[in-house]
């Protein structure tokens, strides 16, 4: 028997499936207050099941399974089986995703003004990301964000925020209610893995684009720095963070080489959570947002 889950995140209807109940139990539990999809109708379908039929029981593993797949992705532990749906759910989009520009990044909202935050895993982008959103500021998205290819606008799609290694005790310190976040997910390839549902505006508001003002690409660790960021260097680091640049072609080029021409870009370094939420502060400030 699958077990079934259906939810719509921004623009994306998910229906998603399982071997095993356990995991869409914890995943309805993540996405609680998230819309179904619109009129019953999903578009986007995400599994798990086990590699083998006898793996459903006897040391039960998960492979990745849905509308797109890649070759030879190596099985998960049942342990992690709601990181597996997750990462599921995001192959999904990174592969079949046509209808937007896909950069990897979080997003925050302010004032109808988008900041965009690209970077590589270990960065702080969904940390500073997570904690702005309950500083005044909307969540947009965490790991991809969407760029309208007809409006230049980012759409929301505020997935649940992955909170990896320290920065999990950081949210659960500012973050009063517990409901919000998923289980801990220990030793996972990721390292410590927590998920945190998104605060009601951010779901409330899945519909309501941003215009992009700012992007800053964060390194977290360093002793605090900033640096400008050439537009030639930003057009290279954006084309270089989408999976579908090369699939959606001209329009994608349009619309990276317009963003590297209007939309001002730094790079900073922060030593801690504080420091870098000042930091962000400063470039918004200066920005206007």
């Amino acid at each position: 028997m699958m077990h079934g889950f259906d939810v719509r995140v921004g623009p994306i209807s998910y229906r998603i499936g399982s071997a095993w109940a356990a995991p869409i139990v914890a995943l309805r539990r993540l996405y609680a207050g998230y819309p179904a999809p619109d009129e019953g109708i999903a578009t986007v379908t995400a599994r798990i099941g086990p590699p083998r039929p006898w793996r459903r029981w006897i040391r039960p593993q998960v492979a990745i399974e849905g509308d797109h797949s890649l070759p030879d992705t190596v099985p998960m532990a049942f342990d992690h089986a709601l990181l597996a749906i997750e990462m599921a759910m995001n192959m999904q989009v990174a592969l079949g995703e046509c209808r937007h520009l896909l950069i990897h990044a979080s997003a925050v909202e302010r004032g109808g003004k988008a900041l965009i935050m690209p970077g590589d895993s270990g960065s702080g982008k969904s940390t500073l990301a997570a904690l702005l959103a309950e500083r005044g500021w909307r969540l947009l998205a965490d790991e991809f964000v969407m760029i309208d290819l007809a409006t230049g606008r980012v759409i929301p799609f505020p997935r649940a925020i992955s909170l990896k290694n320290s920065a999990i005790a950081e949210a659960e310190a500012r973050i009063a209610d517990p409901a919000r976040f998923g289980p801990h997910l220990s030793a996972t390839p990721k390292g410590e893995l927590r998920h945190l549902r998104p605060n009601a505006e951010a779901i409330a508001r899945m519909d309501e684009p941003a215009e992009p003002a700012l992007i800053l690409f964060p390194s977290y660790g360093f002793e605090p720095a900033s640096d400008g960021v050439s537009r030639s260097e930003l057009f290279m680091r954006l084309t270089e963070g989408s999976t579908n640049y090369i699939a959606l072609g001209e329009p994608a080029f349009d619309h990276v080489l317009r963003i590297a021409g209007t939309i001002p870009a730094a790079r900073f370094a922060y030593p801690d959570t504080d420091s870098g939420i000042a930091i962000v502060e400063q470039f918004c400030a200066e920005a206007g947002l």
